[in-house]
């Protein structure tokens, strides 16, 4: 079959490859590079989170003008929610940030960030700036553009408000603020040691239509991003539902558009375009000093391009890189001779890539790599030197011969751990630290291994960088590329999460243990005050790689006073102490994720009355709160539709609906009168909060209410009692004021209104300056049962160790008898 008939769609291979580091060689990726290598121009899109930007337009902006395109999150989404798994905050975040890792590979974009953290929805600019601490992330801002040096810079959503989200409305804040300030020398000086001041020729609002507000107007300038590329065999529509699908712990799946689309922009700052989004800016080769004879010479390689035998470009491409060397301006210097070595290498069927013998390895272990190479067309490149830093291997220019596959062993020592750099120490709710500023703006660590390979190619040493990786096969999914892992000697994980003391009993805190290494040492817990913990010490010895144990210790309150406490677990190994556990996340549409959080735990010691044991526990999107409340010593059992339908409920002293249950289990609908008969029999049905949108029923309850977007994001804010004598205020824990002290990110979110006067509305809280709510609990007796609807944020609370959140929630889970 002739190559011109393999013309695989960009776009199907950006899907496939998840972590491969050789990139896409068809030929329909070679004719698109040439249209790239032609073109030198930058455009910026900045939002607040993953699945915040317009994959249409990214698409477009980077396959069908060519552009250097990214997209600048300024938050990894660690606030959103998880449809697809009980992973909340930072892990959620690590999710998210490859789900927009995958889209980019779709849509063709780059992708950046700031250290900012999202930590949860937010009702104004005014809050979310100075919990980000808008110097800093500014600061983020000026860099990436610095670095990136885009002509034209768009924002997702205006200063105005519309954006509905206070980060939102952050992030075109600060994009007009870092428009100026990038150019300004004299704004965050102590970066112009690496970048230089810059100044892009516009800033605009991508103004947009989402539900009933329509931003956009006929006399705004618009772009048809609706177009076929005959190349990709796709419309942008198709391309960016593909990008978009990637958002999956959003549930984000999206249909593929096709036809006319256009997108409506506002100048905010620069120059109003009148034609083109690149008005005024010069795209093509004359933008640098002597560029017209390079414009002139790719014409002319393209021109005489002949899919059926690319490597007879390579010779002229050869050349063309010799003077693209030589361009006076580093950055377009810089960005076109790694296109252009990238062209070369795929005109000459050049394949390689390094791969590491086992999938993990320990700080200061030595990594054995293997690197294959393939020379597919011809025997007339030559490989020169192939290795990481100074351990590389001298090969003399050795001919590799016409496609036979090559492999070349070398060593390198495992010299830092793989920690995404953000998550290396600890860090405040609104931003994480970053040791190194220059870090800044990565998706991922950019200090991960990678193997240099030089070849001589008619003649010329061209330069290449893969990222090292371990590779397997799996009899499902085929080959899979996994990064790789760099652990401590030993990593510790502590059974649970929070240790709930509610009398002067101890408990046993077990520790796993897994050594990456040759190891002795030992592991200790640091003291505690106000808590006795034995044994002081427990030694290991002769420990080999992959060996996991378990050690145990037994911690108890010294006095009866309410008090909270982290616990610290101490692996000394070979002689230096580490603190870390190892935390593995694994879902199909991502590269694995490694991370190593501190090896700590909260004990927590509260006066906790609980009555009742068996709990049934019905699943919604993911949460833990089923492991919060085993650590108190209920009894959790995860319900089944059929156990639901045919079981005998009444074994159950509370049955609990997980969050927004009623959005993603739609055999709720079907199930829901059995719950009620439930209650009616004299069962206690606790549901937890629902998004308004998509329910797959509407009478969640016994009586009518109605779920509606209203929430109280002050985790601090004043909580009213309005409904003093309810038992969920008193039996069998008397909430006070005080329990509502300590809690997290926010009161509660996705409240009820329109209550129906049989139930009864316990509590009433409001965000400063603005009108009371009273739908985060309501409470309603049912025949001889009762049902609770709690919107607040119970499943952040409790496993986070609230203590006022535990005698709450357990109150709610305790119906008093008669």
């Amino acid at each position: 079959m002739k190559r011109t008939n393999l013309v695989i769609a960009l776009l199907f291979l950006y899907t496939c490859v998840i972590a491969q580091t050789s990139p896409p060689t068809d030929i329909g990726t070679i004719q698109q590079n040439f249209k790239k290598l032609n073109t030198l121009g930058s455009v910026l899109y900045v939002a607040a989170h993953p699945d915040d930007e317009n994959t249409r337009l990214l698409a477009y902006l980077a396959q069908e003008k060519h552009y250097r395109t990214g997209y600048l999150s300024l938050t990894r989404g660690d606030g959103g929610q998880n449809l697809i798994g009980n992973e909340q905050s930072e892990l959620l975040g690590l999710i998210r940030t490859q789900e927009l890792l995958a889209a980019r590979r779709v849509d063709g974009a780059e992708q950046f960030f700031t250290r900012a953290n999202d930590f949860g929805f937010s009702k104004g600019p005014e809050e979310t700036l100075k919990i980000w601490d808008k110097e800093k992330v500014l600061g983020d801002v000026v860099w990436v553009i610095r670095k990136f040096r885009p002509d034209v810079i768009i924002c997702r959503f205006p200063t105005t408000g519309e954006g509905g989200h206070g980060h939102h409305t952050s992030s075109a804040i600060l994009a007009q603020e870092a428009f100026s300030a990038a150019a300004d020398p004299s704004r965050y000086p102590e970066q112009l040691q690496y970048v230089k001041p810059w100044q892009a020729k516009r800033l605009m609002w991508n103004t947009f239509s989402f539900g009933t507000l329509n931003t956009t107007a006929p006399d705004q300038f618009k772009i048809d991003v609706g177009v076929y590329n005959t190349t990709l065999g796709k419309g942008y529509g198709e391309i960016a539902a593909e990008s978009r699908s990637n958002h999956k712990t959003q549930g984000f799946g999206s249909a593929k558009q096709r036809g006319e689309s256009f997108e409506y922009f506002k100048t905010i700052l620069g120059d109003a375009p009148q034609s083109d989004l690149m008005d005024g800016v010069e795209t093509s080769w004359l933008r640098v000093k002597n560029g017209a004879q390079i414009g002139e010479s790719i014409k002319v390689i393209r021109r005489n391009f002949d899919p059926e035998a690319p490597e007879r470009s390579v010779p002229a491409l050869v050349t063309l890189l010799n003077s693209v060397e030589k361009v006076s301006d580093v950055y377009w210097r810089e960005q076109k001779t790694k296109e252009l070595s990238d062209l070369i290498a795929a005109c000459a069927g050049l394949w390689f890539e390094s791969y590491a013998n086992e999938a993990t390895y320990a700080l200061g272990d030595k990594i054995q790599i293997r690197s294959q190479v393939v020379s597919r067309y011809n025997d007339k490149v030559k490989i020169s030197k192939v290795g990481i830093g100074s351990d590389v291997l001298d090969l003399a220019s050795k001919v590799i011969p016409a496609n036979q596959q090559q492999s070349f062993e070398s060593i390198t020592l495992a010299d830092k751990i793989t920690q995404p750099y953000w998550l290396a120490t600890p860090h405040k709710a609104g931003t994480y630290n970053i040791a190194d500023e220059t870090m800044a703006g990565n998706p991922e660590n950019p200090d991960l291994l990678k193997v240099s390979y030089q070849f001589i190619i008619e003649g010329k040493p061209v330069n290449f960088e893969r990222r090292l990786l371990y590779k397997y096969t799996d009899p499902v999914r085929g080959e899979v590329y996994q990064p790789l892992e760099i652990t401590p000697p030993v990593t510790a994980n502590i059974d649970g999460k929070d240790y709930i003391f509610s009398t002067a009993q101890p408990q046993t805190i077990q520790v796993k243990l897994k050594s990456f290494t040759t190891a002795n040492g030992n592991i200790s817990i640091k003291p505690i005050d106000g808590w006795k913990i034995s044994p002081g010490k427990i030694d290991f010895d002769g420990k080999n790689k992959n060996d996991e144990w378990t050690v145990a210790f037994t911690v108890t309150p010294a006095d009866n006073k309410p008090k909270t406490a982290d616990l610290q677990v101490i692996a000394t190994a070979n002689g230096k102490p580490y603190s870390m556990a190892l935390r593995r996340i694994r879902y199909d549409h991502v590269p694995a994720i490694t991370l190593f959080p501190p090896a700590e735990a909260k004990l927590v010691d509260l006066d906790l009355k609980t009555t009742g044991k068996k709990i049934g526990y019905v699943a919604g999107a993911g949460d833990l709160m089923p492991e919060a409340l085993r650590q108190v010593g209920y009894d959790v059992h995860l319900l089944t539709e059929n156990e639901i339908v045919n079981a005998d409920l009444s074994a159950y002293d509370a049955i609990i609906t997980g969050v927004r249950a009623y959005n993603v289990n739609e055999r709720l609908a079907f199930v829901q009168p059995k719950l009620m008969e439930y209650v009616k029999n004299g069962g206690n049905l606790v549901v937890q909060y629902n998004n308004n949108s998509g329910l797959v029923t509407r009478q969640i309850g016994p009586y009518p209410f109605t779920v509606v977007n209203k929430r109280v994001t002050d985790e601090d804010a004043l909580v009213t009692v309005l409904d003093e004598q309810n038992p969920v205020l008193n039996y069998p824990n008397k909430i006070t004021q005080d329990d509502f002290k300590g809690w997290i990110q926010e009161r509660g979110l996705y409240f009820v209104s329109d209550i129906d006067p049989k139930y009864k509305a316990v509590l009433q809280m409001n965000d400063r300056g603005e009108a009371p709510l009273n739908g985060s609990l309501i409470t309603g007796n049912y025949g001889k049962g009762r049902f609770v609807y709690t919107s607040l944020a119970f499943f952040r609370e409790l496993p986070a160790g609230v203590p006022g959140a535990y005698r709450l929630f357990v109150n709610l889970l305790s119906k008093p008898r008669g």
